[in-house]
């Protein structure tokens, strides 16, 4: 009797069950359907979804991949059927095995391949005001969650897919603008306050190969270290004017140390993403030459993945919450190649991008379970292919290599032409059987001191080495192999220390290795012969080791040594040293970075520290600029852990230094900031947590209260602070919108607005600075050096028939994000710490001009300049020959204080390690020491 009654109650109980564990749609959960006009979802509602889709159902898993730089929870759902979730660390094995292509060979490959599953990476969010990005990842969730359709089963059964979520912070700022107004109607992205991303904003996209950044380093680990996809989806926005979106394929140049399979499969993906927006009548895609991207890059979230062989996906979508028009185009309603399928001109809803937005991920999570075994077998192929490469003498094609080639031919006086060959050559023709003789080609492609390096040797015993292990740490975060001297060791007739580190290139991840050391070889890209130029998508070149001022030894044959490989992902933390006081007190190298760190715990803990112009005058060599600690317990106790923590070496010395000594205080400094943020001066924002600067942001209505020098000592303006002279220059505050009316702005962030302006900020900062104060401007705000009417010109202009000067065009000069080679004054305070022959960003930077009068008396005293005509060390510099002689920084008396003009960009994305100096030696004030004479400010 009791069974009787138990058994109904059990399937009662069973079927309420199954009702509570409904997955929710998101309309249950948010209000609305994904894609209504007017509706965004905030990053704290979007996680509690989440959450519920991972509780409610078997095929979604939910992984905390880390915190974000202002403390939420980074999020990523892992959907697959059931049973694979069961054997998530098998698949994740396999993925690992085949990406890495260590100690296997085709067969075995090829058996991991068939058990193995396809790995999609799909994320969105990462620009929070590409709204598409978060909202879509909702949906696709739910459909993948939800849907029992043949197609998603397929998917679910053979691919592995990891939805992340980019820049949870953004998703929050962004929404909570949006929505704050109560009608739909006035709802707008515009002008939302701050950065979306705490200190970085729109470049967290360029954070990928250095990896400041949490989220960064959060989204690193499982693309690099952990799952290594061998699809990746990254959603942007926005499309080109006249199309709905821009995809794949993508326009030249790419780089030139992919494999070719990763190029050819970003092509076969591109076909199935348009071939399925055609199948469903959605019209509007382009590629090629239909949009500006390239895969030139490194950095990007999308384009580090091209250099682990992965096939990163990028596309740029039009829509948002707030309907819009697609505008009349006409050029972009003719089909051809790159838009086979124009759209026309018609009112767009956000229902339509998030439709557009499934399609494209089912398409390419489609042809990953299609080509399941092909996919996974082609990224070790790729990988196999690396380390064969990397194991024997290789000679890399590059334009400077082919331009050899042609110039070995050129300047053969013995070689014969045919008339024929010559007149055909001149139309680009090669006739049957022409060609050069293949000693040209040997010349340069079999030359040995051109092959590709076996690998890389860091040593030990360099200046900076904490430095250096920062750059080894940006490395293993992408997941590159690493090994260790584990006693001293002779390589090529040089002998290096115990704890020197050892990259070599027979691995799969080479492309990537090469990219980080060495230098980027961008061809010339003009419009047409004689043409103005094609922008590069973001930097031509960027070689880390260069801009980190790494030292490092290039091995060009195969070696080996007492080495240890570090383990996949193991970050490194450098050993200091502190010497035990034997006498007066301790010095720290002013070419070592962190021993700014150490030196601003320093005072702040109230310790003396003092600056050595000119050495100690001791027996102990020191280069100028060492700081000088007198010994005591409370000094003692803090360089020991600060030699412990950064990785920095202080030595003692038995005696007080008998030269110039100047005491060291910090400064009050300020630093510019703006309405809606800028992005270099959150950079150095969080450079100077980072380095223990203590610091206040400012902005213009800050600059424009005067008072200045009774609050701050230094002011430091990033790019586009300071405007132009010339009031026919584009207004860079004009290019992200107009500036809000302060009586539509929030109360809070009314104190943000305004710019500076010759009329009113730029006296204040006249007399601050005659009252004693320090400004350091970098990149464009070196305009201010104009409005002071100091002596110096540009140096990159010419004279016109009629007199006039004007800027280089770009058909005679042209330099995007480029690393040069700058010659340093190294025994001024300015740049003391820095070597001679200094790497530094360059981004159509400023270049100056002064007369010698002006530089001997004092008025201008110069403290970088270009010695050469070919200071290029990676990227594209054309018509580097104008630089010769400029001045690249200089320092400037104003009254009583200084003016410092720093035309690269000497912070740039906090990458540029080597010349951060150039910025922190200006953030001290340097008086003298008891008994000693001072040595100026």
């Amino acid at each position: 009797m009791i069974r009787y009654f138990l058994r109904p109650l059990a399937m009662l109980l069973l079927s309420l069950n199954m009702v509570w564990a409904q997955i929710p749609a998101p309309k249950q959960h948010f209000g609305f359907t994904i894609g209504d006009d007017y509706q965004l979802a905030t990053y704290t509602q979007t996680e509690a979804y989440f959450r519920k889709l991972a509780a409610t159902s078997d095929r979604v898993k939910l992984v905390d991949i880390g915190p974000t730089e202002e403390g939420r929870r980074q999020l990523m759902l892992v959907v697959s059927s059931p049973a694979n979730l069961k054997k998530l660390s098998r698949y994740k094995e396999i993925s690992q095995k085949l990406a890495r292509a260590e100690n296997m060979n085709d067969d075995q490959a090829r058996a991991l391949a068939m058990e193995g599953k396809a790995v999609v990476w799909i994320d969105g969010g990462l620009h929070a005001t590409e709204t598409v990005g978060t909202m879509q990842l909702i949906e696709t969730a739910w459909q993948l969650a939800s849907r029992k359709d043949p197609e998603t089963m397929r998917i679910l059964n053979d691919d592995i897919i990891l939805l992340t979520h980019a820049n949870p912070d953004g998703q929050e700022i962004v929404t909570n603008w949006y929505m704050r107004e109560a009608t739909p109607e006035k709802r707008s992205l515009d002008n939302v306050p701050r950065l979306y991303q705490k200190y970085i904003g729109h470049d967290n996209n360029r954070d990928f190969f250095i990896m400041n950044m949490k989220e960064t380093q959060n989204i690193g680990r499982q693309l690099f270290v952990e799952w290594i996809p061998q699809i990746m989806y990254n959603h942007h926005q926005s499309g080109p004017a006249g199309s709905v979106l821009a995809g794949p394929p993508y326009r030249d140049p790419f780089n030139y140390v992919f494999d070719p399979l990763m190029v050819t499969g970003i092509d076969a993906l591109g076909a199935a993403m348009i071939n399925r927006l055609n199948a469903e009548n959605k019209p509007g895609f382009t590629r090629l030459s239909g949009s500006v991207f390239s895969t030139w890059y490194n950095g990007g979230l999308r384009t580090t993945t091209h250099f682990h062989n992965m096939i990163g996906l990028l596309t740029e979508i039009i829509g948002g919450p707030t309907p819009e028009e697609v505008p009349l185009v006409p050029k972009r309603l003719i089909p051809n190649g790159a838009t086979p399928f124009p759209v026309t001109p018609q009112k767009w809803h956000f229902r339509q991008s998030i439709d557009y937005s499934v399609s494209l991920n089912y398409a390419v999570l489609g042809y990953a379970a299609r080509y399941r075994d092909e996919v996974l077998f082609n990224i070790y192929r790729m990988g196999k292919n690396s380390i064969e490469r990397g194991s024997k003498d290789t000679w890399a094609l590059s334009p400077k290599r082919i331009d050899a080639i042609a110039g070995a031919y050129d300047a053969d006086p013995k070689k014969v032409v045919s008339p024929t060959n010559a007149a055909l050559a001149q139309y680009g023709f090669i006739p049957k059987g022409g060609g050069m003789p293949m000693k040209y080609y040997d010349t340069i492609m079999k030359a040995p001191v051109l092959r590709d390096p076996r690998g890389f040797i860091i040593p030990a015993n360099q200046a900076d080495f904490a430095t250096a292990v920062k750059f080894v740490n940006a490395l293993i975060k992408t997941g590159i192999q690493v090994q260790q001297a584990t006693a001293d060791f002779t390589v090529a007739g040089k002998t290096y220390p115990a704890g020197s580190y050892v990259v070599k290139s027979d691995q799969a991840f080479r492309p990537h290795l090469l990219d980080m050391f060495e230098p980027q070889d961008h061809p010339n890209d003009f419009q047409y012969p004689g043409g103005p130029p094609v922008r590069p998508y973001d930097a031509a070149g960027w070689t880390l080791a260069y801009l980190m001022n790494v030292q490092f030894d290039r091995i060009l044959d195969g070696f080996d040594g007492p080495f240890k490989k570090l383990p996949i992902g193991e970050l490194q933390a450098p050993q200091g040293h502190i010497a035990e006081a034997s006498g007066e007190g301790y010095l720290l190298s002013a070419r070592a970075n962190n021993s700014f760190i150490a030196v601003n715990d320093l005072l702040a803990s109230g310790v003396e520290v003092y600056r050595l112009p000119n050495g100690t005058g001791l027996k102990s060599a020191a280069e100028s600029g060492t700081f000088f600690v007198p010994a005591s317990a409370k000094a003692k106790s803090l360089l020991d852990k600060s030699a412990r923590e950064l990785g920095i070496d202080v030595t003692s010395i038995a005696k007080r230094p008998t030269t110039t000594m100047a005491k060291v205080t910090p400064m009050r400094i300020a630093l510019w900031d703006t309405y809606g943020g800028s992005m270099p001066s959150g950079w150095i924002r969080w450079m100077m947590e980072q380095y223990h600067f203590p610091m206040k942001v400012v902005y213009a209505q800050d600059i424009d209260a005067g008072d200045l020098r009774k609050k701050f000592d230094v002011i430091v303006f990033v790019t586009r602070a300071i405007p132009s002279m010339n009031s026919k220059d584009v207004d860079l505050y004009s290019l992200f919108g107009t500036e809000p009316k302060p009586e539509t702005t929030p109360a809070e962030y009314q104190p943000w607005l305004g710019k500076i302006t010759a009329t009113k900020s730029i006296p204040q900062l006249k007399t601050f600075m005659e009252a004693g104060g320090t400004v350091v401007t970098i990149g464009s705000s070196t305009n201010l050096a104009y409005h002071l009417k100091l002596p110096v010109k540009n140096a990159l202009t010419e004279m016109t028939t009629t007199g006039q000067e004007k800027p280089l065009p770009g058909e005679k000069y042209y330099i995007p994000g480029s690393v040069l080679q700058m010659t340093v004054d190294s025994t001024q305070q300015a740049t003391w710490g820095l070597p001679t022959l200094t790497d530094v960003y360059f981004d159509a930077s400023p270049v100056f001009k002064v007369s010698p009068d002006a530089i001997a008396t004092g008025k201008v005293k110069p403290l970088a300049w270009f010695a050469t005509g070919k200071p290029l060390r990676s990227g594209w510099a054309w018509g580097q020959s104008y630089l010769q002689d400029g001045i690249a920084a200089f320092m400037a008396p104003v009254g009583a204080g200084k003016l410092y003009a720093f035309g690269p960009e000497i912070t740039f994305r906090a990458q540029s390690h080597g010349t951060f100096k150039l910025l922190f030696n200006q953030l001290y004030s340097s008086g003298s020491a008891a008994g000693s004479a001072t040595n100026g400010n």
